[in-house]
């Protein structure tokens, strides 16, 4: 049996990550550091991550690599980290009842409805990681959203139940440090994390339309898998296969 993970809660800070960062010397491997409200949440391409007060998870995983942590992990085996996390929530949500699917990069989507967005931040050493922020909200118990937010959702919106936040982390957390452990452990399986991450991919095996960030035209692709990099794979209708990386493609919702 794994150690419970760590968690430290508080009432309100600018960002879980910032908080992590600051006080990471104090933390093991996989503790959490949450927060009941952030002032400054922050998502991917530098987007606001916008919660109600007291409503959903706002949490930051820390991962460490070397001496008191994970094995030596190589920059360019990185994604694996945003595998095993998305795989995490996954399991979670599951759990619940939901059929998640993750929309490559690192969200999670229920049908067409965003339910959770992650920041990982990793830190180098050289050619290796040293350590790495997990930065996770999951909508739970919000329901109703900004107007500027396309197309969100919650656990509870999906459930119809409300959820006690803090056991809820408690599940979720010992979920992610179990997906951790599992694909970026000693004796990880890596090629395992890559099918199941795959067959969990929005959109896969279907056309839908999309736009390049390069020229700004909208196209039809089909996705078929990432690569070991984590750039999304797509074919086209003329069968040319083109790889993304993060910020190069967009979906139309």
């Amino acid at each position: 049996m794994e150690d419970k993970v760590k968690i430290r809660w508080v009432d309100e800070t600018d960002s879980t990550q910032d908080e992590l960062r600051r006080r990471f010397p104090e933390h093991d491997n996989l503790s959490v550091t949450a927060a009941v409200f952030q002032t400054a949440g922050r998502g991917q391409r530098g987007n606001r991550w916008t919660s109600g007060r007291g409503l959903n998870l706002t949490f930051s995983m820390l991962l460490k690599f070397g001496e008191g942590g994970f094995p030596a992990l190589e920059v360019s085996r990185q994604f694996e980290i945003t595998k095993a996390a998305t795989l995490g929530v996954v399991s979670y949500l599951e759990g619940k009842g939901v059929e998640p699917t993750i929309k490559w990069p690192n969200d999670i989507y229920v049908r067409d409805k965003k339910i959770c967005g992650m920041l990982v931040e990793n830190v180098l050493d050289g050619d290796k990681l040293s350590h790495s922020f997990v930065g996770i909200g999951l909508n739970m118990n919000q329901r109703e959203f900004d107007p500027s937010l396309t197309n969100p959702v919650s656990l509870s919106k999906l459930t119809g139940e409300e959820y006690d936040l803090k056991p809820e982390l408690e599940t979720l957390a010992s979920l992610l440090a179990e997906s951790f452990r599992r694909f970026i452990g000693e004796g990880g399986t890596a090629l395992t994390g890559d099918r199941e991450y795959e067959n969990r991919l929005y959109r896969k095996g279907r056309f839908h339309d999309y736009v390049s960030r390069e020229d700004g035209k909208v196209f039809q692709g089909k996705i078929i898998g990432v690569s070991p990099e984590g750039k999304l794979l797509v074919v086209n209708r003329k069968g040319e296969l083109n790889e993304f990386a993060f910020k190069e493609i967009n979906f139309i919702i």
